[in-house]
């Protein structure tokens, strides 16, 4: 079977000798454009001015065309200016369905228009009536024409820098908006003593600060986990309903076509139904749910149950007594006992002291209640029920039932409601009337569908309203519907969303309000001060920040400071921060960093390079050094070094930013074209030059200086840069073929793996969605939500969806998931082995996309078949690659060492680089060493990423060697954990035990790793310190409650600790 793939593979290779001329697309160019053709252009000229350039032909234009201008000088001027695109002209060219051209705008720096990539026509004619107004004062071509060559080209060159490289004096780094403790490890440790000696009704807070905290971990997986924690220990309806709607807003499902607020993953952790349920009840929080079944009024789940007390008797008699209730003219009959035991209230008007008690017919036209309402009433006094009411006489019941007490018919009435609110129009009408008749569960569920439509509904006024203000918090307070949880979600939404808004600020005023220990207070204010010094508002900033760090947070000192220095007090905030590293026994990384802001010279640079030291994922150190040898020495290449230092490991849009800037200073437009458009594949709305230029109009400019790519060339550049192990670059080439075609699903599927594999997990999650979002079938969908089902820990849902797909259409994509779902889950030999068949079945199924493909090609355009199965060559290789390399690992853990490597030979045979390191495993396995060293020697001359491939290789030789290649992986990527892991244990085998923790120590100061933490608990167990191993040990199982190999170690400290 892998003889018939590869053999297919080389076939569709010989397409690649093929040259693509314009003249294959003769057939589909009309009168208008035959015309053109007809000029002294050549065909491949007007092939390039077709696809890139659209502009309204006049009579002008023709005149131009005509002229005896060099055809260079015409295509700059072209490329410098753009016009208005008539709709004749978008008719008579169709180049919207046969060129799919990207927009190319001239540049102005201060205008703030942008351009959707997924709709050229859309641009088009957003622009023109944008600019309508500024027509008149546009240059005509005549003019242009007029100014000479060289004045043109000057003129382009300068737009590409309009505002000049960077100065250190204008960099800055941020204050991180979250919560910073002096000491991690025992912070960590402190929580989890606190979740495990505390009653259950307090847990769901103590994860809720475990969230918190692990923030400035930044792991997302972390961060998830203990929201789902959180909720889990939930008690209340109001808890459950804010954190299955914050579980939700992290995956943001909001942007996935065709779901609703009430959508869920079939799990009660985020059903908006089980939410609300009242009762703790951890155990079932990730079984099914029954969203299927509606809320029932008479399944006691409700958030008040109302018991009658055993005086609330009535004789045969009584329940006999029929009364009349008159309203207006009409006259309801109701059993007068039981209408009395609805309340204590209506049971003495009926049989008290009251007047009414003597009567047979009492008016009730005066209490607010129509007949309709009272017949409802009489109706749910005998059946307790309220299912054939309309929603209208409900809520008439429901001011009935508040105003004589009836709690058991109120909480029916509330119960009720409660399910009838379906989307955010009924949400924001239902929300008054419950804070006005003080319901809880009907706010509860309007609450819910409001929550789960964030963040689209930040900038509803209405809704806004609701939160903002301090009576509407008071409101909500009445009911149990006011909490830190709350607002907290809530500015956390809005500050992602906009950090300088007023709505934004309201929240956090809100937040500080509700609250009540020192951990919310400290974050509350800590946060809000980050906002005012985003708006420049540093007296504000300085008060908020002052309250932070009186509340016990040490890093909000960092705040006041910073506030100090931008009102001109550089000595009194150099002053703060020294006083901090000086009290400090353990400086931290942040704590250099921002001292070196109010340093100069030498002492700068060195409280950078400590900085580093201590925490090399700190951006600002480099980028300051970076821009420091372009500004004093001229030194632009050496700049672009210091930049890739970081850029190996940590991917942030600055940095890729800074890099672009010193490419385009070099004239390296193909490099700089990279870095701004994997940039842009991280924040799609990204703003260069300090803000001043959207990130795709610079693209635009600088792609004509460059050879534009065909889609074939797309496809050869990223297998390339695929093969080559060059992340960065791939990136950048999926996002100029998502351009072209941003329809395509698989490539923001593509764009997602590349995206996780650089550790940048939220724009991961984003290109899965539009992968989803994009799907051209309902079994291609499958997949896509089984993979963001995956990503977010769901992996039993993923296999659902995957089997789901499978039954309908046998496909690639689906046994993959499949197989990839199960073998992360379950890892047992006979899993292993049912792993093995998954896979091999999925290389027996064509991909999904080459069967779309070959549906769609047309066999007229000559051209665009040969761009199909270009790009169905490229897709099936890659995926078949991909699937061939995690045959061999399963292989080889099942022993079959000589099939997996079959499998990794296959895929060396065309070029997958990766496939060196599989091959090395089996050669360790076969005890050949010398091989395997061999084998992954070849991968680090091959790979642009080569970290990973020193660590690997490191296995295979001697310790001399092995710890040469684990320096070297340490200084390419400072995160992997490994060569620190191995390190220490060397360490330790010498009887070098201080040396061995501390090269821990340092590695656990900016990266706590669970077993790193467990290794070292490991040493100070040993080494007696049992206090230290058991800190180390409640850190670890914060991080991960179900790591054994922690549990079984703090289980053995615990007891060597009782007994001594």
């Amino acid at each position: 079977m892998l003889a018939v793939v590869e053999s297919r593979i080389y076939f569709f290779a010989t397409i690649f000798g093929f040259d693509f001329e314009i003249g294959f697309m003769s057939a589909s160019i009309d009168n208008e454009a035959n015309q053109l053709k007809s000029s002294n252009l050549s065909k491949s000229r007007l092939a390039n001015l077709i696809r890139q350039y659209s502009f309204d032909i006049s009579n002008e234009a023709n005149q131009l065309k005509s002229s005896n201008l060099s055809k260079s000088r015409l295509a700059n001027l072209i490329r410098q200016y753009s016009f208005d695109i008539s709709n004749a002209t978008m008719r008579y060219l169709k180049l919207k369905d046969r060129c799919k051209t990207t927009q190319v705008y001239a540049f102005t720096p201060s205008s703030t228009a942008t351009s959707t990539p997924t709709s050229a026509a859309v641009a088009i004619a957003t622009a023109t009536a944008n600019k309508r107004h500024h027509l008149e004062q546009l240059p005509t071509l005549n003019s242009i024409l007029r100014e000479s060559v060289d004045t043109v080209l000057v003129s382009t060159t300068k737009t590409l820098l309009p505002y000049g490289l960077p100065r250190t004096d204008s960099l800055e780094p941020r204050i991180d908006p979250y919560l910073k403790s002096e000491d991690f490890v025992q912070s960590l440790a402190e929580l989890y003593r606190r979740e495990n000696s505390g009653p259950d009704s307090d847990k769901s807070l103590v994860h809720l600060e475990q969230y918190t905290m692990s923030l400035s971990n930044g792991d997302p997986k972390i961060t998830r986990r203990r929201l789902q924690f959180a909720r889990k220990h939930a008690v209340d309806v109001h808890t459950k309903v804010v954190l299955s709607a914050w579980l939700r807003y992290e995956r943001r499902e909001d942007e996935l076509v065709g779901t609703s607020p009430f959508d869920c993953i079939g799990r009660n952790l985020e059903c908006p139904k089980s939410a609300l349920i009242h009762g703790y009840d951890p155990d079932s929080v990730f079984d099914h749910c029954q969203c299927s079944r509606a809320i029932d009024s008479s399944n006691g789940n409700s958030d008040i149950n109302y018991i009658l007390d055993g005086n609330d008797q009535f004789s045969s008699s009584d329940l006999d007594e029929i009364v009349c209730f008159c309203i207006g003219k009409e006259e309801v009959y109701c059993n007068r006992g039981r209408v009395a035991s609805l309340s204590r209230p209506l049971k003495a008007m009926l049989y008290g002291n009251f007047v009414e008690s003597m009567k047979n017919s009492i008016d009730f036209s005066g209490i607010g209640i129509s007949v309709e309402g009272m017949r409802a009433v009489r109706l749910f006094s005998e059946s307790k029920k309220l299912d054939s009411c309309l929603p209208n006489v409900v809520m008439e019941i429901l001011s009935f039932a508040n105003r004589f007490c009836c709690e058991e018919m109120k909480s029916a009435c509330d119960n009720y409601l409660a399910s009838l609110v379906s989307n955010i129009d009924e949400a924001l009408i239902l929300i008054d009337y419950a804070l006005e008749e003080k319901v809880t569960l009907l706010t509860a569920s309007c609450l819910q569908v409001i929550l789960r439509e964030l963040p689209g509904c930040l900038h509803n006024s209405k809704v806004m309203n609701i939160f903002c203000s301090s009576e509407a918090r008071a409101r909500l307070a009445m009911v149990g519907h006011s909490s830190f949880l709350l607002f907290y979600f809530l500015s956390q939404v809005a500050m992602e969303e906009d950090m300088t808004s007023n709505v934004t600020v309201n929240l956090f005023e809100r937040l500080i309000e509700c609250s009540t220990e020192r951990w919310q207070k400290a974050l509350a204010f800590h946060q809000l001060g980050c906002v005012f010094l985003e708006r420049k508002e540093f007296n504000e900033a300085h008060h908020c920040y002052e309250a932070a760090a009186e509340m016990g947070h040490v890093y909000s000192l960092a705040g006041v400071a910073r506030t100090k220095f931008r009102q001109g007090q550089r000595c009194l905030a150099h002053d703060i921060i020294n006083s901090i590293i000086s009290k400090n026994k353990y400086p931290m990384g942040w704590m250099y960093q921002e001292r070196s802001l109010y340093n100069s010279g030498m002492e700068k640079i060195l409280d950078l390079n400590e900085a580093t030291r201590l925490d090399p994922t700190l951006s600002f150190p480099y980028k300051y050094r970076a821009v420091s040898m372009v500004e004093e020495k001229n030194q632009t290449e050496a700049a672009i070094k210091e930049l890739n230092r970081i850029l190996r490991f940590k991917v942030s849009s600055d940095c890729l930013e800074l890099r672009a800037w010193f490419h385009i200073a070099l004239e390296d437009y193909n490099a700089a074209i990279r870095d701004i458009q994997a940039l842009l594949t991280l924040e799609p709305n990204y703003m260069m030059f300090n803000g001043k230029v959207i990130g795709s109009h610079l693209v635009e400019l600088l792609g004509q200086h460059v050879n534009q790519w065909s889609p074939a060339d797309c496809w050869m550049q990223l297998y390339d840069r695929w093969s080559s192990v060059d992340d960065i670059g791939s990136l950048a080439v999926v996002h100029q073929m998502l351009i072209n075609n941003p329809e395509k699903s698989i490539l923001w599927f593509r764009q997602s793996l590349l995206l996780l594999r650089l550790n940048c997990q939220k724009a991961a999650m984003r290109s899965l969605r539009f992968a989803r979002n994009h799907s051209s079938s309902y079994c291609e969908r499958l997949v896509y939500e089984g993979w963001i089902l995956y990503d977010s820990d769901y992996r039993e849902e993923a296999i659902t969806k995957a089997e789901e797909s499978i039954s309908l259409q046998r496909s690639f994509e689906a046994f993959f998931l499949k197989a990839y779902a199960l073998a992360d889950t379950y890892l047992d030999p006979e899993s292993a082995s049912y792993v093995i068949e998954l896979l091999e079945e999925a290389l027996r199924c064509p991909s999904d996309g080459l069967r779309k493909g070959q549906v769609g090609i047309d066999a007229q355009k000559l051209f665009l078949i040969v761009c199909s199965w270009m790009f169905l060559f490229m897709l099936y290789m890659v995926t078949f690659l991909q699937a061939l390399n995690n045959l061999g690992s399963i292989f080889v853990d099942c022993g079959k060492l000589d099939c997996a490597a079959d499998c990794y030979m296959s895929a060396l045979k065309i070029k997958h680089t990766r496939a060196h390191q599989g091959l090395a495993r089996v050669y360790h396995h076969k005890n050949d060493k010398k091989s395997a060293y061999d084998e992954m020697t070849k991968l680090i001359e091959k790979a642009e990423n080569k970290a990973s491939a020193y660590e690997k290789r490191s296995e295979y030789c001697d310790r001399e060697l092995a710890n040469d290649d684990l320096s070297m992986a340490t200084q390419l990527d400072p995160l992997r954990t490994y060569p620190y892991r191995y390190r220490a244990a060397v360490l330790m085998d010498d009887q070098k035990e201080n040396e061995a923790v501390e090269e821990l120590t340092k590695a656990i100061a900016f990266k706590p790793d669970v077993q790193m933490l467990n290794l070292r608990a490991a040493f100070h167990e040993s080494m007696g310190d049992l206090s230290s191993a058991l800190r180390d040990c409640e850190a670890a199982l914060c991080l991960d409650p179900d790591h054994k190999d922690t549990l079984n170690l703090y289980n053995c400290a615990r007891t060597r600790a009782v007994s001594t």
